[in-house]
């Protein structure tokens, strides 16, 4: 069978990611395969990893309030190289902004209080 490939991405200049490294590691304890992008990634050198890696799944972390403007650059770019990956967001994003992410492509929001075994079951539902 195969691992399910994630991309964990942390972007903008957020430098805070002590819960993209908790959930890099859940999903990798969990049996998937787990791409960590480190701190300050642009969405070109996001999508560039995303495609280098083949990727299932791209998790993206943000804190910083920026998700609006940068969300829209990696899915544009990814459907420009013809990548259609599981995109998922998680991090501090206003719950009234979940219509529009869910509108331009993120397939689910996970907030604050989020457990990893909900984020592993929703990405193993999904790809299965």
């Amino acid at each position: 069978m195969k691992k399910i490939r994630v991309l964990i991405a942390k972007l903008g200049l957020d430098g805070h990611d002590r819960g993209a490294k908790v959930v890099a590691r859940a999903l990798r304890d969990s049996g998937m395969e787990v791409i960590y992008t480190g701190i300050r990634q642009t969405p070109l050198q996001i999508v560039n990893t995303a495609i280098q890696e083949d990727i299932d799944c791209l998790g993206l972390s943000i804190l910083s309030g920026a998700h609006l403007q940068l969300f829209p650059k990696i899915i544009d770019l990814l459907e420009k190289r013809s990548k259609k990956p599981l995109i998922l967001a998680g991090g501090i994003i206003p719950s009234e902004d979940t219509p529009a992410l869910e509108s331009m492509g993120i397939r689910k929001v996970f907030g604050p209080g989020t457990t990893t075994r909900e984020i592993i079951d929703f990405i193993r539902n999904e790809l299965g």
